[in-house]
């Protein structure tokens, strides 16, 4: 098992386990590893073990793949903290034994006794009297009880999360005297880190505990008990816990009725303490009463930092939907009609409409940001400031583009880029000249039904240091119709993994060219969900389409 760590251009890190002989990388839902990263081939890289090396090799790709910054021709060997570079995410290869929170690899050890810890619960609840006979036994289960009773009430009062770990640790080394504890919860990566530990004064020694003893603990709910590590011989492979000094140790899940959150470990050297059944029963009991309250915890602490972001991602929308023109300008002659759907609450997508030139000129921008979300949200806005001031002082769609990628460069890291296609329409002539900054094919219906397309000019904005841009011109005759979008239309898929595509937006434009543009607009939005089946959209969609009124039909 090999541990990945992917980086994505507008995401949090994360942590993913290769298993097997081969992983396929890419944006096809069906890879191994699916990124959420447009310019990635569909089936972009491959990891594989070839004689017990582990390599990658390029699969085709379009951008290609790079391994410490070099491009790669062939199948080539990786290591540990080798990093992978596929477009503008990276794939680090991880040390298996670093990174986990305080965990070790390897088996558990054979000497280990394991619990079921609902056996000791029931046994320290439910004993028959036999095993209550005796002044010793009912003075036992009175202290058990009163240190539960604390417990309870400390716990029921108002506190965080992080507070109630630490006196769940209070509670256990007061009454079971450890050298060591630490608390381990499952993240939402799946894997289970050390989120709250403790030792005595002038012990040095790190917390480490085996993996597969604390997924053994959590996940099956058994309780552990080490009577004497260092002396026993089946305990010869468990190095995590010998290295450590440990000599004895017990371990209890913290289970709730849905399931378990994770583990409380506590350990000591022999001399100090040795652990009994007695001892585990009880830390058993008091993870018990921890795990429901941790749970409730995370449950309210989840949906406090859930209702922050949806209050963040509200106000940013709304901030987005006032950068939108409220309504679009009205040009003589000409139907213009637009809209913008966010995939994630706000959107990376961005288009705007200007008169210009005492209303002779319409100057037309669409543009699609790297990314999606909150990140991506941030950046439109940027473009939509920087774009302002040369749109008004008249420049031409060449010089606009140029302008805005040295700025957009200027400000903004390397992965951070966007593609834009951008027109001055004259009103008079219907002469349209645009510029289009790496945006994919914008699509010119004739009234006639007959497609041109208007290919891309120059690179994405703020991609590459003095990037230029060409102007081209095109004719926009009555009855012709400008359709603009985001790759967000095109590259939706279904439940089968099939993109939406470029020539089923063509055909519904020529199926609708007649009609008016809201109307085209519309069949679009239901052709594509149409399309979709319910998938989820991963990325945003913006259209705006311009049709230069037909010559009226004269009278018979």
């Amino acid at each position: 098992m090999i541990r990945l760590r992917v980086d994505l251009r507008d995401a949090n890190s994360y942590e993913h386990l290769f298993e097997g002989e081969s992983l396929i990388i890419g944006r096809a839902g069906a890879s191994d590893l699916s990124l959420e990263d447009r310019f990635l081939s569909r089936q972009h890289a491959r990891l594989f073990i070839h004689e017990g090396q582990l390599m990658v090799e390029d699969l085709g790709s379009r951008n290609g793949t790079k391994v410490n910054g070099s491009q790669i021709e062939g199948p080539v060997p990786i290591k540990a903290s080798d990093q992978v570079r596929i477009s503008s995410s990276t794939i680090t290869i991880l040390e298996d034994d670093k990174g986990s929170g305080g965990l070790a690899g390897g088996a558990l050890p054979d000497g280990t006794v394991l619990i079921p810890s609902s056996d000791l619960l029931t046994k320290f609840v439910g004993q028959d009297a036999e095993a209550t006979r005796g002044e010793d036994n009912l003075r036992r289960q009175a202290k058990h009880l009163r240190i539960l009773n604390e417990v309870h009430q400390a716990v029921a009062g108002s506190i965080e999360l992080n507070q109630l770990l630490e006196l769940i640790l209070d509670r256990t080394f007061d009454h079971l005297q450890p050298e060591q504890g630490a608390i381990f919860l499952l993240g939402d990566d799946g894997e289970y880190s050390r989120v709250a530990s403790r030792r005595r004064e002038n012990l040095d020694d790190d917390y480490l505990y085996s993996r597969t003893l604390v997924r053994q603990v959590s996940e099956e709910g058994l309780a552990a008990l080490v009577l004497d590590a260092q002396t026993d011989t089946r305990f010869a492979n468990a190095a995590s816990i010998l290295d450590a000094g440990v000599r004895s140790l017990i371990a209890a899940p913290l289970s709730y009725a849905e399931g378990s959150l994770g583990m409380i470990a506590l350990s000591s050297r022999l001399h100090v303490r040795q652990f009994t059944e007695d001892d585990l029963q009880l830390l058993s009991s008091l993870a018990s009463v921890g795990a429901l309250r941790v749970w409730t915890l995370s449950l309210a602490e989840d949906a406090a930092e859930r209702r922050r972001m949806e209050g963040e991602l509200e106000l940013a929308r709304k901030i987005q939907i006032a950068l939108l023109p409220d309504d679009l300008p009205t040009f003589p002659g000409y139907k213009i009609c637009a809209f913008n759907t966010p995939s994630r609450g706000v959107s990376g997508d961005f288009y705007e409409v200007v008169s210009r030139s005492s209303g002779t000129e319409c100057v037309l921008l669409l543009a699609d940001v790297s990314g999606k979300g909150m990140a991506a949200s941030l950046l439109t806005a940027t473009l939509e400031a920087l774009a302002a001031g040369p749109i008004l002082d008249g420049l031409g769609p060449d010089e606009i583009c140029n302008r805005l990628g040295v700025l957009l460069e200027q400000r903004t890291p390397p992965e951070r880029f966007a593609t834009a296609f951008l027109s001055v329409l004259e009103q008079s002539s219907g002469s349209i000249t645009y510029a289009s900054a790496g945006h994919n094919p914008c699509i010119l219906v004739r009234s006639s039904g007959e497609i041109e397309s208007l290919d891309r000019t120059g690179i994405p904005l703020g991609l590459l240091p003095g990037a230029n841009y060409e102007a081209k011109r095109c004719q926009l005759n009555e009855g012709d119709t400008l359709v603009v979008y985001s790759d967000g239309i095109t590259e939706a898929t279904n439940p089968d993994d099939e993109e939406y595509g470029l020539e089923r937006l063509i055909r519904i434009c020529i199926e609708r060219c007649g009609e008016d543009v809201e109307s085209l607009v519309s069949a679009v939005d239901r052709d594509l969900h149409d399309f979709a089946q319910g998938e989820p959209f991963a990325d945003d969609r913006t259209m705006v389409v311009v049709r230069r009124d037909p010559l009226p039909e004269s009278g018979g």
